[in-house]
Order: C-alpha cells, then structure tokens, then sequence
C-alpha cells in the first residue's frame, strides 16, 4: 500500500482560510457604533437662550439633548421592523483638567448609565483637549466589530491643548483604511460659529452649527437621522 504524505501547508491551509473567514465576518457585524464626544470645558457655563425662551447654561441644555440622543438610539435599537433587536455600541468621552476621559464606558448601549451621567455630572471647569477626546473616541471606535463607525462631538469651542483635532483626524482615517473600515465624524458647534472647523469640513468631518437649545436639538436630529442611523436609506437586498 503506498503511503500519502501529504505537505504540512495543504493541511493548514482550511484552518487558515476558517479562521480569516471568521476575523472577516466578526469585522463585518452589522451594527452602529458610536463615540460621543461632550465639551465640559469651563465656557460650557455660559448660557444661551433654551427652549422656552428663556437663558440656561450651555452644558444643562446640552446634558438635555444627550438625553434626546439617548432615547433616539434607544428607540431605533429597539424597533427595527421585522426584524431582532439592532446592535449598538456606545461610549462617552469628556475632558478632565486637560486629559480627555472615558466618562462612559464604550461596549454595548445602556441608555440609563448615559441618563445618569447627563443628570449628574458636576458644573465644566475644564480646558479644551478636542485632540486628545477624538484621539481615545477613535481608538474604541477601531476596536469595534460593527460595521458602522461614528464619533459625535458637541463642542462650543476650539482646542486649546495638542494634538489639535486637525492632525488627529487624517490619523483615525489612515488606520480605518488600512483596517478596510471607515469611521465618520460629525461636529455641532454649539455658540461658537461653525467657520472655526472648516478646516476639519475640508477633511470629510461634517460640521453644523447651533446658536441655542432650538437649533442644537435640530441639528443633532439631522446627523442622527440622515448620518449615523440612516433610517432614509433603502434597506439592503
């Protein structure tokens, strides 16, 4: 009987080709994943007129539309027609003295820790390390196995520590493509004018602008609905 030798390269091969199509499909999971950027630098104290007319601090009235937020995504991940439940991924990234933090943790969407954080964070008092929160918001967001991949930043104004967000983004869009992803920013200039990020708009950041609460809820609906959530978009066939 003759014997078959086979090369060890023919047997390893399958295990190979198993293991590159499971890295493949975890890297494609359909999903949202999204890092929230929120300014809690001292000018956030600041008021502007909310809602009803009147004059609030910028970061109350911005702590109300991240709970907005919070119940927009709640409500797609929970409604998805016909189907189970949508994957969603999400953190919260604000500034500490001049550190950017992860002030909720990313990893699967708990709307209540969000709830909270947006009804108990203390009064902002900190500086603007835009660079740094986009930085570690990027990081998790590579990370991730969804497939789609969004940073939400609520600013009202410019950095004031390095790296600066311009350098930053080319960054986060270098690694995304060598990872065969993409990630999307999207920046609301809250009572700052939205001119001061057309550098970041030249490089494919979305950039909106929002004088009070009326236009800041508008707008974070627009880049909800028609960037992040694509609810418009036919369905795939």
């Amino acid at each position: 009987m003759t014997k078959v030798i086979w090369p060890f390269g023919i047997l390893l091969l399958p295990v190979l080709l198993a293991c590159s199509q499971g890295r493949a499909a975890a890297a494609e999971e359909d999903g949202v994943a999204l890092a929230i950027v929120f300014d809690t630098s001292g000018s956030m104290k600041t008021s502007v007129r909310d809602a009803a007319g009147g004059q609030t601090p910028k970061y109350i009235i911005a702590g109300r539309a991240l709970e907005s937020i919070v119940q927009r995504i709640q409500h797609f991940a929970t409604n998805a027609p016909g189907g189970p439940t949508r994957k969603i991924q999400a953190g919260l990234f604000s500034f500490s003295g001049k550190e950017a933090v992860e002030s909720v943790r990313f990893g699967p969407f708990e709307p209540t820790v969000f709830q909270a954080w947006a009804k108990n964070s203390s009064r902002p008092t900190n500086a603007t390390p835009l660079g740094k929160a986009l930085r570690l918001a990027g990081r998790a967001l590579l990370d991730s196995k969804l497939s789609q991949k969004h940073v939400l930043v609520i600013t009202d104004g410019l950095n004031t520590i390095d790296p600066d967000p311009v350098e930053v983004v080319p960054k986060i869009t270098k690694e995304a493509i060598a990872r065969n992803e993409r990630v999307f920013i999207h920046f609301v200039a809250f009572d700052v004018d939205a001119k001061v990020f057309a550098p970041l708009k030249k490089l494919g950041v979305t950039v909106v602008g929002a004088t009070d609460e009326k236009q800041l809820n508008q707008q974070l609906e627009f880049i909800l609905a028609k960037k992040i959530l694509l609810e418009d978009e036919e369905p795939k066939k």
